[in-house]
């Protein structure tokens, strides 16, 4: 890879601003490393140019300069941020960045690329992608932080794209970055990024609040300067030093408040901010100040938070309190040393630390990258719906803190439920767990834990997890093995159903092709094998109906293929025919004795109709439904060759019929149907034949009835069935 010279002074002066900030900001710097990745990027992107017109290179250059003063690690970092873009969008591949460079700088670059523009994709390659992300943030740590860095630098770019773009990165920024920056307790960067994000997705709001935010800045500076005056005075006798700083809370912050409690800005009372910073590592001085600064002002009790004594998992520090200042305004107050301050501000920036050359990870900073792991680990067991929402849901959650019987702390999601903690205690006690005591009292298991609440989990060995308990638990681990044991126990239906059906079509000597059963589940709406013997195992399919019917289609198979004109049969003509059979024949004046005969095409009589013959010259007697609209004509033209005729009366016998059904489609539905039917008196299903289209079906069923009685109750069984619209006897 060709290094070229810097011809123009303008890039020798960003090169040399750089690594100035460079040496004022990182331990070390390899000076020559970041110039030869400065010269790299610049001449792979000399020929690029941005949305906003101005050369491409002013953005890795900038995203270079956001991780060298406000994520500042290391200089590889620096150089891996000049470089990030470079095999993504032009010629040079990975190959050669890590010829150049060295692996470190190569696999932080690799590891930037794979998670570019997640969102553009499908869903299932969005968690894919996010598996990227969260496999190169536990390997390297410095990926995130880059992209963090390039986010931030295009979110301050986005007026130069189009509409729909800015509305995607902004709604992708304040779902994913922002929530990722505060886990890696990168404040003002989640700050800034949800300000812009907010600034893009409700421009009217912004500009409403920002407008009011800069009219009362004189305002607000007099009434902090106040506030904190008796705080100075009272901390200087203590002979502490100190920085106190008073700001506004940001504008995504007040508009949410805004929404929450549903009242304008002006009756929005704690804007106001006041950061006490102590030149200590003595953290009891930072108790000292709380008493002093409570001593001045009331405090309210509900909003005092201590993060000293139990940080948050990102190892953010420090003390929260709410005081009623001067006018009765609240004013949230934080208190902290400066190696506090420090986490808060870089976050995991503030945690690197240098190791036999290698960049590691604190305990402190190890035990939060936890959650990241669980989430990684369980990627078999997961689909892609559910990591994308585990994956959201990890990142927005804030955290409440609950023990064991023991004293023993566990941090959850706020809205954790006794499940939730079950589960963060061992698999085993989740799944196992029937029952919940809260500060020793018995609770449902979807009650909402809070905060200082003391857990007891009770279990038994017969308890199971239940489906319902999905909808309400909120940590990722109670989640995934309430889903996993859920598919197992699922596993196990669908096997006991594939082996009754097994057993079922050996009784019945049937065999039947795997692509064959797989079109019959077709027309019965299931859409794999699995379903189908689910639904036998749960008793919604009848395997001996389903077999007869496959026996059915298998013999009008082998007929059709015998004749052309069989194959052409109507389901409606074969059913004629086998009705007739059925009811052997016609008697004629009460008679049995056979005469020739034939069915008219006009009416399709069918045993159970009332019928009448007609003489006919030469083609014998011709057999109509006595309803017939042409046997009304014959009776007043040719009334002498009307003859009475009937089906021959057979005690006990059952007579086969067609059923019209028709409605709106719906996953089994018709094996509901068929459920409706055989589940009464042994109902006998002959056949069934069902189209659908576009959300609605309509078809015919063939069955064995007694009488019309047992028809009626048929019909009204079916038509009771949900989606069932229209339920009729089929006269063709």
């Amino acid at each position: 890879m060709a290094i070229t010279a810097i011809s123009n002074s303008q890039y020798q002066k960003k090169l040399d601003d750089l690594l100035a900030v460079c040496r004022k900001n990182l331990r070390s710097v390899d000076e020559d490393l970041i110039t030869r990745a400065f010269k790299v990027s610049l001449e792979a992107h000399k020929h690029d140019r941005r949305a906003s017109g101005e050369p491409y290179f002013s953005h890795p250059y900038d995203v270079a300069m956001v991780v060298a003063k406000e994520i500042p690690l290391d200089d590889v970092s620096i150089a891996a941020a000049l470089l990030h873009d470079v095999v993504e969008d032009t010629k040079i591949e990975l190959k050669d960045v890590r010829a150049e460079f060295g692996d470190a700088v190569a696999d932080i670059v690799n590891g930037a690329t794979k998670i570019t523009d997640i969102f553009e994709s499908h869903e299932v390659t969005q968690a894919e992608s996010y598996r990227k992300l969260l496999l190169s943030m536990v390997s390297d740590i410095r990926v995130m932080l880059i992209k963090f860095a390039d986010r931030l630098h295009n979110m301050r770019t986005l007026e130069y794209m189009p509409p729909d773009k800015q509305v995607r990165i902004s709604k992708e920024t304040l779902e994913i970055y922002a929530p990722f920056a505060h886990r890696f307790g990168l404040a003002q960067i989640k700050w800034e990024l949800e300000d812009l994000a907010f600034k893009y997705l409700h421009r009217a709001e912004y500009d409403t609040i920002a407008r009011q935010i800069k009219s009362k800045r004189r305002e607000r500076e007099h009434y902090i300067n106040k506030f904190v005056q008796p705080i100075r005075k009272r901390l200087g006798d203590e002979g502490l030093e100190f920085d106190v700083e008073g700001r506004a809370k940001h504008i995504y912050s007040i508009y949410n408040k805004m929404l929450q409690r549903s009242k304008p800005l002006d009756e929005i009372y704690d804007l106001f901010a006041v950061r006490i910073v102590l030149n200590s590592t003595d953290n009891h001085d930072c108790f000292l100040v709380y008493g002093v600064v409570t001593e001045i002002y009331k405090p309210i009790p509900e909003r005092f938070k201590d993060y000293i004594s139990v940080p948050k998992k990102n190892g953010y520090q420090s003390i929260h309190t709410t005081v009623v200042g001067p006018d009765g305004r609240l004013v949230e107050v934080q208190i902290r040393t400066k190696a506090m301050h420090e986490v808060a501000e870089r976050g995991v920036a503030a945690h690197w630390m240098y190791k036999e050359s290698k960049l590691t990870l604190d305990k402190e900073l190890e035990s939060w990258v936890n959650w990241v792991r669980e989430i990684f680990e369980q990627k078999d067991a997961d689909t892609s719906r559910e990591l994308l929402e585990s994956f959201k849901l990890n990142l927005y959650q804030d955290e409440i803190y609950v023990f064991t019987p023991k004293g023993d702390l566990k941090i959850l999601p706020r809205d954790s439920t006794p499940i939730d903690f079950a589960f963060e205690i061992h698999s085993n006690v989740g799944i196992h767990c029937i029952g919940a005591k809260v500060n020793g009292r018995i609770v449902p298991l979807n009650t909402l834990l809070r905060s200082g609440d003391q857990v007891e989990i009770i279990t038994s060995k017969n308890q199971t997890p239940n489906a319902d308990w999905e909808q309400f638990v909120v940590t990722h681990k109670a989640k995934s093995h309430i889903r996993k044991w859920i598919r197992e126990e699922s596993r196990k239906r669908v096997e006991a159903g594939k082996e009754q059906w097994e057993k079922k079509t050996r009784r019945h000597k049937f065999r039947i092709t795997e692509d064959d059963l797989q079109k019959f589940l077709h027309t019965l709406k299931y859409s794999s094998l699995s379903e189908f013997f689910l639904a036998i195992a749960e008793s919604r399919i009848d395997p001996d109906a389903a077999i007869e019917q496959l026996i059915l289609r298998s013999k009008q198979g082998t007929e059709g293929q015998k004749s052309d004109a069989l194959e052409a049969e109507t389901l409606f003509a074969k059913f004629i025919s086998t009705a007739r059979d059925v009811a052997s024949g016609i008697s004629l004046f009460g008679t049995s004795d056979n005469f020739m005969h034939q069915y008219a095409k006009c009416c399709n009589p069918i045993p159970g109709d009332t019928i009448i013959g007609f003489v006919t010259t030469g083609e014998g007697i011709r057999i109509h439904r006595k309803d017939c609209k042409n046997v009304v004509s014959l009776r007043l033209t040719e009334r002498a060759r009307i003859v009475e005729v009937s089906w021959p009366t057979q005690e006990g016998s059952d007579f086969i019929v067609a059923v019209h059904i028709a409605g709106k489609d719906r996953p089994a539905l018709l094996s509901d149907i068929t459920h409706a039917i055989s589940t009464y008196q042994n109902t006998n299903i002959r056949s069934v034949n069902v189209d659908t289209r576009n959300g609605l079906f309509e078809g015919q069923i063939i069955l064995f009835v007694k009488n019309t009685d047992h028809l009626s109750r048929i019909i009204e069984k079916v038509r009771r069935v949900p989606g069932v619209t229209d339920v009729e006897r089929f006269l063709g």
